[in-house]
């Protein structure tokens, strides 16, 4: 996350001097995060924009998972610069949430072992602003911070009926991210469309049958992990069945946290093994 650009050696110590304050301008591609001003003194030297992802806010207590467009960007301290102490980092940005008219949720200690914010004390606030549900971290340690904006919103599901059956004849499977709300299996309303698409592609292949199968993240536990998982998996075979499609076709069983596709190291490995997936049988 914090990655600082070292400058190269030169041998010459007049381009030595000057060279420090090049590597202290902003690196290529960094982008201010909007809705905040940057804190003087400070450079970019790195942007992990995203137009949607999931990403983890503590509250305090827990984890919370956001859905959106995400603007995350690391700002270093420039050498010649006033020192500046992570409390008043974290000061600076609780001010500028409630001039905004926001809330505080936190400013308290993350300490999960599985996560590189761990150690540190983080500033977490929410803010409606211009109609849009505004998530924000602001993360300081060591002369930098690296501050988060999350605008929260549904993902649009894109994926076709004719989407489906090309991945299941391809591949055997096509993984989806279908959204429940959190820790339960009830499907969430931005993902009913995709049942919708599931059924419209059972009605249009009579013979295709299918398992559902469910998969988590390593979060928490893992008996409960697999219990929500099967309930997920046969939460979405309720819902195709409602759609007209006989059960005798359908299969549902969940796999918990036992079969991940990605790193559950970092929250974009996370958010990619929780899904909902469709093996043809």
């Amino acid at each position: 996350m914090r990655l600082l650009r070292l400058c190269p050696m030169i041998g010459i110590a007049a381009l030595l001097v000057s060279s420090i304050g090049f590597c202290q301008d902003d690196a290529e591609g960094t982008k201010d995060v909007p809705y905040f001003t940057r804190m003087p003194g400070f450079y970019m030297s790195e942007t992990n924009n995203k137009d949607f992802d999931a990403y983890q806010f503590f509250d305090g207590t827990k984890l919370v998972t956001v859905e959106g467009t995400v603007y995350q960007t690391t700002y270093q301290q420039k050498e010649n610069a006033r020192a500046v102490s992570d409390l008043q980092i974290r000061r600076n940005f609780i001010t500028a949430i409630k001039n905004m008219g926001g809330t505080i949720l936190a400013e308290a200690k993350y300490d999960d072992f599985q996560d590189t914010r761990a150690g540190t004390v983080l500033v977490t606030g929410k803010v409606l602003k211009g109609g849009k549900e505004l998530w924000v971290e602001a993360w300081p340690g060591n002369g930098s911070y690296t501050l988060t904006v999350v605008e929260k919103q549904a993902m649009k599901q894109e994926i076709s009926a004719t989407d489906m059956l090309d991945a299941l004849n391809t591949n055997g499977y096509v993984a989806l991210d279908i959204h429940f709300d959190t820790g339960k299996s009830t499907i969430r309303d931005e993902s009913r469309p995709i049942i919708g698409q599931i059924v419209e592609l059972l009605k249009g292949n009579p013979t295709l049958k299918l398992s559902i199968e469910g998969h988590t993240d390593n979060v928490g536990d893992a008996k409960s992990n697999k219990t929500l998982s099967e309930q997920r998996a046969k939460s979405v075979m309720d819902a195709i069945t409602q759609g007209g499609i006989d059960r005798a076709r359908l299969t549902a069983v969940g796999y918990g946290q036992e079969k991940p596709v990605a790193d559950n190291r970092t929250e974009d490995g996370r958010a990619k093994n929780r899904r909902v997936e469709l093996v043809k049988k």
